[in-house]
């Protein structure tokens, strides 16, 4: 059974926000101690990458469904360069910027990332328990 958690659209100002309310649902999903920082810290960062790199603003949808607490997060940005999809390597050096897909690649049990001209959706799922 799939049951809709939290629908919420965000912009600029707002994921502080958004993050609290995540935390507060996913705590009460099941979702605990260190599974639980690593969701919401996946959730800041794909947030965060929309704000900034996809159009300013985003949609975020939470559900769970069997064992996993799911998160989507969509926004209507110009979409990922073109030959990054599928490259979960992690960025070289020193430079802090390009890290949140590949974070939430290593955070959480499941993602998926769809993306083109009109925009970028990203899942990822964690483990409740």
């Amino acid at each position: 059974m799939c049951r809709q958690v939290l629908c919420a659209a965000f912009a600029r100002g707002r994921i502080t926000f958004l993050r609290r309310a995540v935390a507060e649902h996913a705590r009460y999903e099941g979702l605990t101690g260190r599974r639980l920082e690593d969701f919401v810290l996946a959730v800041n960062e794909v947030t965060t990458n929309a704000v900034l790199h996809g159009g300013g603003h985003g949609r975020l949808r939470l559900w769970s469904h069997g064992e996993r607490l799911w998160c989507e997060v969509s926004d209507e940005g110009p979409g990922l360069p073109a030959g990054w999809m599928g490259d979960m390597r992690p960025p070289e050096g020193f430079d802090f910027r390009g890290r949140g897909l590949w974070l939430t690649s290593m955070l959480c049990d499941h993602i998926t990332i769809v993306s083109g001209p009109a925009g970028t959706t990203v899942t990822f799922a964690a483990i409740r328990g």
